[in-house]
Parts: C-alpha cells; structure tokens; sequence
C-alpha cells in the first residue's frame, strides 16, 4: 500500500499523541495536513498495529458511491447534509477532477444492496453521489478499505469529526452516548481513556446529550445545541419543578421557532433562546402561576393571571400587534396548551 494511504490511516488510529487537559484537539489547518494533524501521530505504534491485525489492510478502490451505506456509528447526521453545506467540498472535487483524500470504508455481509460502508468521509460520499446525479455521473467515490472492529471504527470516526465545525456539539455528544453503552461497557472513564479525552470533557457531553428533544426543539436547528450552553441548560433541568418550568418554555420557543420559519423570518438567536430557558424558572417564581404568551416578535400578548378551579383569567395586552383576529387565535391556542397540561377549564 502507497505510504500515504497507511500514514493516513495509521495515523488515524494511534494512541500515543497527547490530548489537552479539558477540551478535545482544536481544528487543525485545511487539506491533507489538517487531516493529519487532527488525528493521534504515534505513527511507528500505528503502523506496528496494522501489522499486528488490529488493522489488517489498507487498500484504495474507486467505487460506486450507490454500493456504500453510511456507518450509523458515525456522529454526522447523513440526513442534513444538503448542497449547501457540502458546497465547498463539490467544488474542490470539480476543481481537482476528482475526489483526492480518501474515505475510509469497511466491507459489510448479507447486504444485497451494498458492498462497503462508510466510517469516516460521510460529507465526501454525500459530495460524490451529489455529482453523480449533477452532470458528473463517472465520478468515483475513492476510499480505503480498512478491517476495522466496531470500537476502532468509532475511534478513527470520532477523531475525524473533531476537526468538523459542522459536527455539531449535540451530535457528538449522543454519538458518544450510544457510543459509551455500545462500546464501553457505561464506564465512562475507560471510554475517556481509550479516546484520549479528559474525563470532565467527556462528562460534559453526556450530560448535553442526555437534553430531551422537546428542550432542543426550542433552537432553531439542533446544531445550536453547543456544550457550554448545552451543560448549562442541562445542569438547570436537574431541579424538577424548574424543568417542568423550563420545558413549558421549551414549548413556546418551538411554536416561536417554527412561525418565524414559516414566514420566512430570521429564528430567534441562541442567546436568546438560552436565556429564555434558563431565566425561565426566575420568571415563574415571580409570576408564580401565570401563564405567558408571546407574539413571534418576543412581545407579551396573553396572560393567565389566575388558574385553579373555579376558572381561568385572563389579561389581553394592548401593544402587542396583534389585531382582533389574531388575539382571539392567541387566546383559543393558550386554551389548548392549557387544557393539554390539565390546567383547562375541562378538568
């Protein structure tokens, strides 16, 4: 095998590089040295451990993308990939005429439809497939075909990811959740071990990933979701009665969220989004049961003033913008949201 094949690879999966003491390898320089200079370089390890059978072969094919799936032990969601975020990468492969980095892909059994599977290189595949279908239907797909068992596939995945800024913290985060079950047995320290990390880091992101989909439905795309406000938003959950709090927030911003979408609005920003779900808690105990909603614009339209048995009061906000139409669907919406949490005028 080409000596740049191997070093890519055994690169990939060495173990003798050492990491910061609370965070993960900082993204390296473009092309093939940042490729390399984001992984482990204890090169001579690497190599002895290909010849031992960790890592048995190393070979260089071009293949038709369509006879390739895509690991899902991967982090990078295949899914969301779109032209747009791909585009760079499209062009450099029109560019070079070719694709020039090699994926890395493993030989799969009892697949019919498929030959290999993709472990590290998923936007490269997505890229070429795209082309195929885009005027450039002899393009290649160029991997090197490596025997990998699960746990180094992870680990020569995880460690090409580091180097993506559009693997986004959340993702990486559930990706070493199923990861640490799947792989390690839930001891998180062996884990943090084998991949190098600092065991705090690493604790972190598992907390981040254990955020429930209705908290990350209130960003506007699950790629906001970054570890220091994710640890944030997590550690403020652990308080039941504030996550019941924060959650009925999580609600507002994702009805928010998606009305600003569907007028083709800018989202509310990250920061915001944050604060609002953080401060939530404070704001309630200051109002203590009222019930707020908002217009897209953040302004106060409708609050529940009193909710308990004998009925509901409600204030309607003059300023808010809305006309008569809009605060009687205002009003009827949070009649729903409140009936749906047993708070409605039908319990």
């Amino acid at each position: 095998m080409a000596r740049k094949q191997s070093d890519y690879l055994a690169a990939l999966l060495s173990d003798e590089a050492p990491q910061p003491a609370d965070a993960p390898p900082a993204p390296a320089e473009r092309g093939s040295d940042r490729l390399r200079g984001t992984t482990l370089l204890g090169r001579e390890s690497a190599l002895a451990r290909v010849a031992s059978g960790e890592v048995r072969q190393v070979t260089q094919l071009l293949l038709d993308p369509a006879r390739i799936r895509i690991w899902p032990g991967n982090a990078r969601s295949y899914a969301h990939l779109t032209e747009a975020s791909c585009r760079e990468l499209i062009d450099s492969i029109i560019a070079e005429g070719g694709q020039k980095v090699p994926a890395v892909v493993r030989r799969v059994e009892g697949d019919a439809a498929h030959d290999y599977e993709v472990i590290a290189g998923t936007r490269r595949h997505w890229s070429i497939s795209w082309l195929r279908a885009h005027s450039y239907p002899d393009m290649m797909f160029v991997a090197q075909v490596a025997t990998l068992d699960d746990e180094a596939a992870f680990r020569l995945a995880d460690l090409e990811n580091r180097a993506r800024a559009d693997v986004s913290d959340l993702e990486r985060a559930r990706n070493y959740a199923a990861a640490l079950k799947t792989h390690y047995g839930n001891h998180a320290s062996r884990m943090a071990d084998r991949l190098k990390l600092s065991k705090g880091w690493l604790s972190k992101m598992l907390r981040v990933a254990a955020l429930p989909d209705p908290i990350v439905a209130a960003f506007a795309s699950p790629g906001d979701v970054q570890l220091k406000g994710g640890y944030a938003l997590a550690q403020a959950l652990d308080d039941r009665a504030d996550a019941a709090v924060i959650g009925g927030e999580a609600k507002v911003l994702a009805r928010e969220q998606q009305h600003r979408r569907d007028k083709g609005l800018p989202p509310i920003a990250t920061a915001d989004v944050l604060r609002r779900l953080i401060d939530a808690p404070k704001r309630g105990k200051e109002t203590k049961d009222r019930f707020v909603w908002t217009t897209p614009h953040g302004r106060v339209a409708v609050t529940a003033q009193t909710i308990n048995r004998q009925g509901v009061t409600m204030r309607l906000h003059a300023g808010s913008g809305l006309g008569n139409d809009e605060m009687a669907e205002m009003v009827r919406q949070a009649l729903r949201e409140l009936e749906a949490d047993g708070r409605g005028l039908q319990r």
